[in-house]
């Protein structure tokens, strides 16, 4: 039998950094531990095409036999939702921080599919090449198609080598659904490079055009990861845009010739401190927006108060800038306490907070909502999956500047209440 390391059945999730709250009773606090790390990891992945990120963390050494045949993963939510008042959904205009007001409840349907198969070279090299389509809209679109290999070089068996069309630096938070980078695009890279003290990744991407090519806006990606002391990991991700003539040409022009970021996630047990700074830009450097600068610090995290009850929790806050933004900033903070019952059954409730404050007029737009939702899952963890929901949500979006219109005055503020029940299954396989 011949091992390799897990290669990437990677699919975008809007879905969840686990919490170690509300576990079921029969599971040991090494258990725990360990299936957070695994399922963390997994996470990532999910979100963000970054298994091969990730391959050197916490499931660096699991280690399987080659899938036969054509391996099918995805990601999926869909249901139904009656809306009784002003509007289905919860949102602040302007808002920066994703889905600010929180995300259970508050969200609609779709899922990536994504069909992979795997190979192993004589030479001892193993391969994957993944397709993968979307359904977000009215169609049914290509999102991936790359290949990669690793086990390439015997002194560095776990850097992975991709080229093609992939999810790319997705680095996101759950309970407000927001990637606060993301670069997904047509390119090549690496993942993995070994560097002693600490691993190196590197890409370059073109951000995908209206046809099977890019449109001339271009991302060189970096990530510094590995970086471990005691329960503190530390990764540190530097990004840099430029692009060529023809982002001029096929009408997707710029205004900017440049653009960076830089940003650093900080672990420490089950919580995440993101730091990031972004000129000419806000979560990608395709953006090449002159004169825009953002500053983004964000604290996530759980809390197991018993083995049933536990607590997931957000807090964000983000500034943009720029000649041609309405400078504003955006506070927000989320929290889904959750109750498991037994191994099927679970309730969660998520309350949800968040202020636009615009610097330039006198405005300040907020929302809050709260969800009540009861669960059921295939296992009795906060990330079992698949499971299906039964919810209610309430809330309010009180906003006094929606934009201006085509003659440049203010458009009508609107304040509108929410009053909708639905029911959502969501899985991951």
């Amino acid at each position: 039998m011949k091992l390799f390391k897990l290669l990437p059945l990677s699919l975008a999730v809007a879905g969840t950094l686990a919490s170690v709250g509300a576990f079921a009773a029969e599971y040991t606090q090494q258990e725990l531990i360990d299936g957070l790390e695994a399922r963390l990891a997994e996470v990532e992945a999910r979100v963000g095409g970054e298994t091969k990120n990730t391959q050197g963390s916490a499931i660096e050494n699991l280690q399987s036999e080659i899938p036969l045949g054509i391996v099918f993963t995805g990601y999926a939510r869909y249901g139904t939702a009656y809306d009784a008042d002003d509007a289905k959904y919860v949102g602040t205009d302007g808002q920066l921080n994703g889905n600010a007001s929180g995300r259970l409840g508050n969200e609609g349907n779709g899922g990536e599919f994504q069909f992979g198969k795997y190979f192993e070279g004589d030479n001892g090299t193993v391969w994957d090449v993944n397709l993968m389509l979307e359904h977000w809209g009215d169609d049914v679109g290509l999102k991936k198609f790359y290949a990669g290999a690793t086990n390439v070089f015997e002194s560095q068996k776990d850097l992975y080598i991709w080229a093609g069309r992939d999810f790319h630096q997705r680095p996101q938070t759950d309970l407000n659904d927001y990637f606060w980078m993301m670069h997904d695009g047509q390119g090549a890279g690496f993942y993995n490079l070994d560097l002693n003290a600490f691993k190196f990744d590197l890409s370059v991407v073109g951000q995908a055009g209206s046809g099977p090519g890019d449109n001339g806006r271009y991302a060189v990606t970096s990530k510094f990861h590995g970086f471990s002391t005691g329960n503190v990991d530390v990764a540190i991700l530097a990004n840099y845009g430029f692009k060529s003539d023809s982002a001029e040409d096929n009408g997707t022009g710029t205004t900017a010739d440049t653009a960076y970021q830089i940003g650093t996630q900080i672990k420490m047990y089950n919580q995440s401190l993101v730091l990031r700074y972004s000129d000419n830009a806000k979560d990608s450097v395709f953006d090449l927006a002159e004169d825009r600068t953002a500053m983004l610090a964000q604290f996530d995290g759980s809390y197991s108060f018993t083995e049933k009850a536990g607590i997931q929790y957000s807090l964000a806050y983000q500034t943009i800038a720029g000649e041609d933004e309405d400078d504003r900033s955006n506070s927000n903070i989320i929290v889904r306490p959750t109750y498991q019952w037994n191994d099927i059954h679970s309730t969660w409730l998520e309350a949800g907070y968040s202020v636009v404050d615009y610097d330039d007029f006198d405005a300040t737009n907020s929302s809050w909502k709260a969800t009540l939702s009861q669960n059921i899952a295939i296992g009795g963890m906060t990330w079992s999956r698949p499971m299906l929901r039964f919810y209610a949500t309430v809330g309010n979006s009180d906003n006094e500047y929606s934009g201006r219109d085509e003659n440049g005055d203010l458009n009508t503020p609107r304040d509108e209440d929410t009053l909708t029940v639905g029911a959502m299954f969501e899985a991951w396989w």
